[in-house]
């Protein structure tokens, strides 16, 4: 008779330390899985739902229920979704026009926008957020567009293609203004 007694108060004491504590796993779970307060409070409820020791099919529904991943989990998806975009964003998309582009590409063929620069040294493609070449140790020029600053690189383009100091390759008829014989560009008359 004894030992039936110390065997309930012991089985009954393993049941209430089983319920309690699948109490306290569900409620440390679903604290790392979600910050919505009435979710928490819900889950918490499925567990409390059942009798001590038999809260076996509240566990199972919370289990069913539960988000899959932990905000940890969350955030680092998050954080190499975002890595991912940004790797994809800066060589992969030009930045006027938003097509898409190769990363050997030197100018975007849809806008003619800079993609790339050169290196003097070794001829390589570089990024213009680049402060030095990685294929030879140049140190780049620090001017507006290699920083990569927005309209720069159109700027920098154009300035290398025409400088503004060139004498006029074909004077206007009848003489030409005064700044044409001085040698600045002027638009042409068509």
């Amino acid at each position: 008779m004894e030992y039936a007694i110390l065997g309930g108060l012991v089985g009954g004491l393993w049941a209430f330390l089983l319920w309690l504590s699948i109490i306290v796993w569900v409620y440390r779970d679903i604290r790392d899985r979600s910050r919505d307060l009435a979710l928490q409070v819900l889950a918490v409820f499925l567990a409390l739902m059942f009798f001590p020791g038999f809260n076996i099919p509240g566990l199972v529904l919370y289990l069913m229920l539960r988000p899959q991943e932990t905000l940890d989990e969350a955030y680092a998806r998050s954080l190499e979704e975002e890595a991912l975009m940004r790797e994809i964003g800066d060589e992969g998309v030009c930045l006027s026009c938003r097509r898409f582009v190769e990363r050997g590409w030197r100018v975007c063929p849809f806008c003619q926008t800079q993609l790339k620069d050169v290196c003097g040294d070794c001829s390589q493609l570089l990024s213009f957020n680049w402060i030095a070449c990685p294929y030879c140790g140049r140190q780049r020029r620090t001017t507006a567009a290699a920083q990569g600053e927005p309209g720069a690189m159109r700027a920098a383009a154009g300035a290398r293609e025409t400088p503004r100091n060139a004498p006029a390759a074909v004077e206007p008829e009848g003489g030409g203004t005064e700044q044409a014989r001085a040698g600045e560009v002027t638009p042409r008359q068509y």
